[in-house]
């Protein structure tokens, strides 16, 4: 996506013409942070690490403000306040110590095969809340997306040559893991809080308006698995592709302008910087995507063109 740009200054680590630049705006990506901590409670090592050493029962929103402000400055901050944001984080889970409750042993939450865990189980649910809630998101785009989200690997400690770069890669590695994963205790109480998360008693009843919805959009979206592991039902799942469906629709039917006006404005200063052509756009993929189609139409001649992508709900009700 060649844009025209009025600014000259630094993209940043992935710059307007990125798959993830165009995705991250939107604002289903709310429901898919909460689906990747579904996920991510799963894995035992990995949730030991929250449940051990987190505040998130006292401070829900804050945490989940922080890993917002993370994704947002990575992406749309400049390279040095991306890198700066990777070293925070490197720091911090540098002093973090874990014990297994049933064998005693101490190990850090900066081992790769959790941090590993932990980028897989984001990258999955951004990507798979997008594409299912409605975004024309093509396989093509799809493995830019995994294959951009290496640097974001970097950034927390990994090697990215360890880490997926493709869709195919992705599913192996969750093959892989899922042997590993487990239900229990801990996991039950990563749900309850997700469910309910302390707010003040005044907004209770927001809170079982709004923020129900999210939690149950984003739990009833993940893999059969993790249902059986959590122990609750979901329903089916052409059920829950129409709510996010219908949810997305809603949510981006909110003016681009109104929700850049949310602090802590990433997108707004990325604008600033480079140019007011270069806000995220991510209908653009799907345009982008259907002049490939047609270009491919005219060249295979009538027929033989590649049919659908992953933003075809017909395919990908099928899928999930």
């Amino acid at each position: 996506m060649d844009r025209d740009r009025s600014g000259d200054g630094d993209p940043g680590l992935f710059g307007p013409d990125s798959v993830a630049w165009q995705l991250h705006s939107d604002p289903m990506m709310w429901v898919a942070g909460v689906r990747a901590l579904y996920l991510q409670a799963l894995h035992p090592r990995a949730v030991r690490g929250v449940i051990q050493n987190s505040d998130f029962r006292q401070d829900a929103w804050g945490r989940l403000r922080r890993i917002a402000n993370f994704v947002g400055t990575i992406t749309y901050g400049t390279t040095e306040a991306a890198e700066e944001a990777g070293a925070r984080v490197r720091r911090v889970h540098s002093h973090i110590m874990v014990t297994d409750p049933a064998t005693g042993e101490r190990y850090g939450v900066d081992e790769p095969d959790l941090l590993l865990w932990v980028h897989c189980a984001e990258v999955d649910s951004y990507l798979h809340i997008l594409r299912r809630s409605g975004l024309p998101i093509s396989d093509a785009h799809a493995d830019r997306y995994i294959d951009e989200h290496r640097e974001s690997a970097r950034l927390v400690g990994l090697d990215p040559a360890r880490v997926p770069a493709d869709r195919a890669e992705l599913t192996a590695y969750f093959d892989r893991v899922r042997p590993q994963l487990a239900g229990g205790p801990e996991p039950r109480e990563v749900d309850d809080f997700l469910r309910r998360p302390p707010v003040h008693p005044l907004l209770v009843p927001a809170r079982a308006v709004l923020w129900r919805r999210v939690s149950a959009l984003a739990y009833d979206s993940l893999p059969g698995y993790a249902h059986e592991l959590y122990g609750r039902e979901a329903p089916a799942p052409g059920r829950v592709t129409r709510r996010l469906v219908v949810t997305g629709r809603v949510l981006r039917a909110i003016p681009g302008w109104l929700r850049r006006r949310i602090p802590p404005g990433h997108i707004r200063g990325a604008m600033a910087r480079l140019g007011h052509d270069t806000r995220p756009a991510p209908r653009e993929l799907g345009r982008q995507a259907a002049k490939l189609r047609r270009q491919a139409a005219i060249l295979d001649g009538p027929g033989r063109a590649q049919r659908g992508d992953g933003g075809d709900s017909g395919r990908w009700r099928k899928r999930v």
